[in-house]
């Protein structure tokens, strides 16, 4: 699925507020690359009850995009994904940067994720920005034949 020459790879890009009218083709990219994709519906209820929805946008393509529901001063990350031919190419970094970003201005003191426990270049990931294994949630993710565990992770905002 990865390809050597995106057509996105060398465009600048920029994030901004998922809106309704991107929900279509988040859930396409959402259901591109993974078997057990959110819904629609699940999209849109983000959005209308307020929950931090960016996308990161280049060449009026989306790229990535992240949910993020806070509560109180604990950013809790939802959802972080990257369209299929643009992985391995920064932009997972770039979105959680600039989602702990948001986050740290919205008086975050904590963020929090779940992973996949097989998911192991989003960990790699997560532990090169200093998130820390605190739990696991077992069978929390759906999985074929069965259910997945997923790792706890979370990461002190300064």
């Amino acid at each position: 699925m990865h390809s050597s020459g995106s057509e996105t790879e060398h465009s600048q890009s920029n994030f901004r507020l998922m809106r309704a009218e991107d929900v279509d083709r988040v859930f396409a990219i959402d259901k591109d690359i993974y078997p057990f994709p959110w819904t629609e519906g699940i999209f849109s209820d983000c959005i209308k009850t307020g929950h931090l929805c960016v996308v990161n946008e280049a060449d009026s393509h989306i790229i990535a995009y992240g949910v993020v529901g806070m509560i109180v001063d604990e950013a809790h990350i939802l959802n972080l994904s990257v369209r299929g031919d643009c992985q391995g190419q920064g932009y997972g970094r770039q979105m959680l940067l600039y989602l702990l970003e948001l986050v740290k201005r919205a008086s975050a003191t904590r963020a929090l994720l779940e992973v996949r426990e097989s998911n192991k270049v989003a960990r790699k990931l997560y532990a090169s920005l200093s998130f820390e294994e605190i739990g696991t949630r077992k069978g929390y993710y759906p999985a074929d034949g069965g259910r997945e565990d997923a790792i706890v992770l979370a990461k002190t905002l300064p």
